[in-house]
């Protein structure tokens, strides 16, 4: 828990968010906005909401989460109490048991008459609501409604609160930051997946698109997979595969840091291919600003950032054919991956850099605490 604070600040906001590590989005994204320029602008205060030390342990449920769950009830309020900041930004998950924990802090906040703008950081609201009982979509509504607006990654992505709040309190902040990539030093050809290694997001699409290419003999190049493995049957699988076919697959320990950006700026061609509900990847928007041509599948609001055809393909999910031709198609043409990746550097430049991600924010909190 800390405080930024400045001399003639008026506003304040309370932000509550994960941070790294485990280096998930939503953890990268709290440490951006919390070391970004808003801190100019505003009184920033933080109360860190990280429950689970490492990815292993998300999902599962034990005293120790419970009683460090009332442990950060107890500093919300307090920090509601000695601050009383002027708006408190909440990110909320889309599952039942953690949106119920969420949901207290929204609660808390508004007991304390604190205006609320909750962030969503994916694009699974309605299909994780549509799956919960008559009493927990009430219940739902009833916080949601509660808020004073949302914010959404994307304009593909306002429609998930349109049975729940008015157009005006439906904001769009794409995620967007700064990034510096070293020389590089790599000469070989390398296609890069860098997330964490869920079937969700097509990890396994992936490996076998490069089962296809290496039967028909094209094996000119390396994979570079990086990410951390939630399932260990899907690890094992996955590993089988390579091994099994001797595909020119290197799996590397997740990533972060200098030793991250090596890996874009040695890539030439980017691929993630998620078969289930994103927001805005991070991996997507530092692909951009590596200026990597990318392959993705249309998930929440990648397609605002990837343009089939002008600086990479759009394919459909769980369709490792697909995948495989768009990889041979930038692997034969250096001047197809080059003005691609240029174009990815011209729209990184043009939409999600810090500076306009900060702005976006700057906008709606002022908007938000103005109304």
């Amino acid at each position: 828990m800390r405080v930024n604070s400045r001399e003639m600040q008026e506003k304040k906001v309370l932000i509550l968010g994960k941070l790294p590590p485990p280096y998930m989005g939503p953890a990268i994204a709290t440490e951006i906005i919390l070391k970004s320029s808003l801190k100019n602008s505003f009184e920033l205060i933080h109360l860190d909401t990280k429950i689970n030390a490492d990815l292993g342990r998300i999902g599962k449920w034990s005293f120790e989460k419970l009683f460090t769950s009332f442990g950060l009830y107890r500093k919300m309020a307090a920090l509601l109490s000695k601050h009383k900041p002027d708006l408190v930004l909440i990110p909320f998950s889309q599952d039942t048991v953690p949106f119920i924990k969420d949901s207290v802090f929204i609660l808390l906040s508004k007991l304390y008459r604190r205006k609320v703008l909750l962030h969503l950081r994916g694009s699974n609201f309605l299909g994780w609501v549509s799956r919960t009982s008559s009493f927990t979509k009430w219940y739902v509504k009833k916080m949601i409604r509660l808020s004073d607006g949302v914010i959404v990654l994307g304009n593909n992505l306002r429609y998930l609160f349109r049975d729940y709040l008015s157009d005006d309190k439906i904001f769009v902040v794409p995620n967007g930051g700064d990034f510096y990539f070293p020389p590089r030093t790599e000469k070989s050809f390398r296609i890069l997946y860098f997330a964490n290694l869920l079937r969700a997001k097509g990890i396994e699409d992936v490996l076998l698109a490069i089962k296809l290419l290496a039967k028909k003999g094209i094996t000119n190049f390396q994979v570079d997979v990086v990410g951390a493995w939630r399932d260990r049957s899907i690890e094992e699988e996955c590993k089988a595969v390579v091994n099994e076919n001797h595909l020119p697959v290197v799996f590397h320990e997740p990533a972060s840091g200098e030793r991250k950006l090596f890996f874009f700026s040695n890539a030439d061609v980017f691929v993630f291919t998620p078969r289930e509900p994103e927001g805005h990847p991070w991996v997507i928007v530092e692909a951009m600003a590596a200026g990597l041509p990318v392959i993705a599948t249309d998930k929440g609001a990648i397609v605002e950032s990837i343009r089939n055809e002008q600086n990479g393909y759009i394919v459909p999910p769980a369709s490792p054919g697909e995948i495989a031709a768009r990889i041979v198609q930038l692997l034969s043409d250096g001047n197809l991956r080059k003005r691609m990746g240029s174009e990815s550097r011209k729209l990184y430049e043009e939409n999600f850099t810090e500076d306009k991600m900060t702005a976006g924010l700057k906008d709606v909190f002022n908007k938000v605490i103005h109304t």
